[in-house]
């Protein structure tokens, strides 16, 4: 089923309905909110509160376990003390909920959740200075070792061993790298993928695992200001990429998505770093293969969504946002080199360390 077939496309009395007659509550303001592929809805009771209402894409509504699994985790990091949105239970105690609609494409089975509003403004529209990333690299490791004490009977279905957008899945880019054809950048692609085989999957048995978030972007964190100058994070949003993987990953996921605005990209590297090593440091095969996961997480991120764009074309321009600038930062990053651009890194995680 294409991915416009199960999106969910529910009116705003449908809305009504369904916190209605499965929270008990009545929607005095009711707001669409910007999705990929499942449908958000801002939604203010008059009983009080603010919340998401994440209805599923249809596809995606049959992994029930790990959507389960994604919002108990986030229940357990909320309770720790971390900034992630919570489910409130339905009138019959459920987190979340399997109803039937029609969208337009016959009648499909959509999860329904609804999920505690984290006020903020995501990181992507803020100018982001050493403390801010140094505080989201401490976040994302923080994150992973509370997820470390997390028990809970399901864990196994995040191994998602096919799961495309997992670090370990490098390899299966091969299938998709023909869609560069013609594009110049498609031999640096490739370069890297050659190289993520020869460099990182020797050193793959060195890494700490952990359950990754995998998404750590720069749209999916939220900040608030902290005072005339700084900001803090407010929330951490989209556990729909968990899987089990590596330390190492999420701190390159991080970088990465955080070079993206970035006007000065090289400079994320080391407070991001910085962040993260107060919280976890790296080994020495973690630290050597940095350079080459986060050149990686750009490769994926601009094949997958040049491929998307062939099946999608409507929507090139939400694809298209983070690859584009985003090849700008690899074609950098590449002709640098792995000396130079971890000298810079780590340098400069080792000054702000000595602060």
């Amino acid at each position: 089923m294409s991915t416009k077939e199960s999106k969910p496309n529910l009116s705003h009395s449908q809305v009504t309905d369904i916190v209605k007659r499965l929270y008990g509550l009545t929607a005095s303001v009711i707001r669409p909110l910007p999705s990929y592929d499942d449908q958000n809805f801002y939604v203010a009771p008059s009983e009080g509160g603010e919340y998401v209402l994440k209805v599923m894409n249809s596809a995606d509504s049959e992994n029930v376990a790990v959507i389960e699994l994604q919002t108990q985790s986030m229940n357990f990091l909320h309770q720790r003390g971390l900034p992630a949105q919570t489910a409130l239970p339905t009138l019959t105690g459920q987190l979340m909920s399997l109803e039937e609609f029609d969208c337009g494409f016959g009648t499909q089975i959509y999860l329904v959740r609804l999920l505690t509003y984290l006020p903020g403004t995501t990181i992507a529209k803020i100018t982001c200075g050493p403390q801010i990333l140094y505080d989201v690299g401490k976040m994302a490791a923080t994150l992973d070792t509370v997820l470390l004490q997390m028990e809970h009977p399901n864990t196994s279905v995040l191994q998602r061993e096919d799961f495309i957008w997992k670090l370990t899945s490098i390899p299966l880019l091969n299938q998709y790298v023909h869609v560069m054809d013609g594009d110049p950048m498609q031999k640096i692609i490739k370069g890297v993928i050659e190289k993520y085989q020869v460099q990182v999957m020797p050193k793959l048995p060195l890494f700490r695992k952990c359950i990754n978030h995998g998404d750590f972007n720069d749209h999916n964190l939220l900040v608030k200001p902290d005072g005339p100058s700084k900001y803090k994070i407010s929330g951490i949003l989209d556990f729909a990429d968990m899987s089990y993987g590596y330390f190492i990953f999420e701190l390159a996921i991080t970088i990465m998505y955080m070079m993206i605005e970035s006007p000065n990209p090289l400079d994320v590297g080391g407070p991001v770093v910085a962040g993260w090593e107060s919280v976890f440091p790296l080994n020495e095969a973690e630290r050597d293969s940095l350079y080459w996961l986060v050149l990686s997480r750009f490769c994926q991120s601009f094949v997958l969504a040049r491929y998307t764009v062939i099946q999608q074309p409507e929507n090139e321009e939400y694809l298209m946002i983070t690859s584009r600038k985003g090849l700008r930062h690899l074609s950098r990053l590449w002709e640098l080199g792995k000396d130079e651009v971890e000298r810079i890194w780590f340098q400069s995680a080792q000054q702000i360390r000595q602060i």
